[in-house]
């Protein structure tokens, strides 16, 4: 359903979804409620265009919820000299930092040195490079790993020489959702479980068919549908001229291989690296792979993938895992520019905006990072701008997520909520401060005492949560709620996922 503004105790707007006659003419449709689908549509509103964003699922649902979790300029990149990649993601993760600190952590990597592919000095290079392209007075700059460092050294089994350098961890599909959500806050149409079925053009506009049978025309169109991209019916395809390449990277989960916040870049022998990162509920997820595929539907962890990611970590660690162990998997389908590299490896991250600006304006998106949303979403309006003879401004540079604007950092936050809040508890409180940060009073107004959030789902999941979800993020199912809006789902039996399930549908229909 559409959404319209809520003031927000951040001072920026959320949405909330409530009942109205849809619009028949928008300036722009987009296509795909991935991270660049959402991260357009909120920097179209913000630029005061009408816009409407149809999601066949649910957003996140797909690549953009199956990511490693970092925001980062991607260090292993400067090895195949994308220097303007990554010095754009590095100060994409500045602006990220600083516009959703409740989401957005600062975290230590530790790279070993054992058995590497590359000479010291070549990484030790590549890192002092890494810190130069990121800027000064932004995360700690790298450094050599010192024999002082006994929690960084302790887990592995080698304890020779070795890299600290800073990224940042995220969760991606709350990320993402947060772009919509300031993205209708700012008049956006955001409609999930509508799917693009086809379009054609009708003089200077679009003529769109939806999945829900509806009709609506639009001066332009974005195709933002990631591995889908090709599958979407315009007539046009992708003006010919690009072709994306679809690779699988698999992930697994098992029990924490080691203490601390801090993370692990695990060079291979095939100059491939894994990282190992603290994940939820006292786990460590150990990924990435990459595997040629052919098509983006459910994609799942092969045998030799979940070999390799495990001998990835057993080589490494003194706490060794099986297939036994491992208590959760996700893969996802990323859309790279297919740019000629025979290895996937090689392959760019980078993006390519295709414009078609022959009659209305169709603009595809191929390949991008979940750090580089915002900056493609900007260059997106940009080109659109330009097409259609109208000033775009760059709005999103310095603006908070909803939630984003906090007061103090983080760990204060999370203090001063628990004891605002004691009724929460302090594990509770840090998973909703995260998720929530400064919007976490709205949703908690008048609540003094546990018996004012409702009914209790398990894990500290409430009815107050869950009708926030639904009424202000798009949630309509349970997976949609435990899997891509609060990383609950681990904790989750098959008895309480049902409950939540028949509340949800109970509500939805009431």
């Amino acid at each position: 359903m559409p959404v319209k503004a809520l003031s927000c105790a951040s001072g920026v707007t959320c949405g909330k979804i409530a009942l109205r006659t849809h619009r028949m003419t928008y300036d722009l449709l987009i296509i795909g409620g991935g991270i660049n689908g959402c991260a357009i549509a909120r920097e179209a509103a913000l630029n005061g265009w009408s816009a409407l964003l149809v999601e066949k699922d649910d957003l996140a649902n797909h690549t953009s919820s199956a990511s490693t979790k970092l925001i980062h300029g991607g260090l292993r990149y400067l090895e195949t000299y994308d220097f303007k990649l990554v010095r754009e993601a590095l100060h994409e993760r500045k602006r990220l930092l600083k516009a959703a600190p409740h989401l957005i952590h600062p975290m230590h990597f530790v790279l070993p040195h054992e058995n590497a592919v590359r000479p010291w000095w070549m990484v030790r290079a590549g890192l002092f490079l890494y810190d130069l392209l990121g800027g000064f007075g932004n995360l700690q700059m790298s450094r050599r790993l010192k024999a002082s460092d006994q929690t960084f050294r302790l887990p592995l089994k080698h304890k020779g020489s070795g890299f600290v350098y800073s990224d940042c961890a995220v969760d991606d599909a709350r990320l993402t959702i947060l772009n919509a959500v300031d993205a209708a806050g700012a008049g956006a149409d955001i409609r999930t479980r509508t799917a693009f079925k086809s379009a054609k053009r009708d003089h200077r506009l679009w003529d769109v068919t939806l999945s829900d049978g509806s009709n609506v025309k639009a001066t332009a169109i974005v195709n933002a549908a990631g591995p889908w991209l090709s599958n979407v019916d315009t007539g046009l395809g992708i003006a010919g001229r690009h072709t994306i390449r679809l690779v699988k990277g698999s992930h697994i989960v098992v029990p924490a291989l080691f203490a601390g916040s801090h993370s692990y870049m695990l060079q291979q022998p095939d100059r491939r690296i894994v990282f190992a990162i603290p994940w939820a509920n006292g786990t460590t997820m150990i990924g990435t792979t990459e595997e040629a595929v052919s098509s983006p539907e459910a994609p799942t962890i092969s045998a030799e993938e979940t070999d390799y990611l495990l001998n990835a970590a057993n080589t490494a660690f003194v706490r060794q895992s099986a297939a036994s162990d491992i208590v959760y998997t996700w893969a996802g389908v990323r859309p790279l520019v297919d740019d000629g590299a025979a290895d996937a490896r090689t392959t760019t991250r980078d993006y390519i905006l295709d414009l078609d600006n022959a009659g209305a304006p169709l603009l595809s998106v191929l390949g991008g990072k979940i750090t580089t949303a915002r900056h493609l979403a900007e260059d997106a309006m940009a080109k659109l701008g330009a097409a259609l003879a109208r000033p775009v401004e760059h709005v999103t540079k310095d603006r908070p997520f909803p939630g984003g604007k906090l007061p103090t950092d983080f760990s204060t936050f999370v203090e001063r909520s628990a004891s605002h809040w004691p009724f929460l508890g302090l594990q509770r409180t840090a998973r909703m401060a995260g998720a929530y940060g400064l919007a976490l009073a709205q949703m908690l107004e008048g609540v003094e005492t546990e018996d004012g959030l409702g009914r209790d789902f398990g894990h500290g999941l409430t009815a107050r949560e869950v009708d926030w979800l639904m009424d202000l993020e798009w949630a309509q199912t349970a997976d949609d709620i435990l899997w891509r809006r609060t990383k609950l789902g681990l904790l989750f039996d098959d008895k309480q996922t049902k409950a939540l399930a028949t509340y949800m549908k109970k509500r939805a229909a009431a």
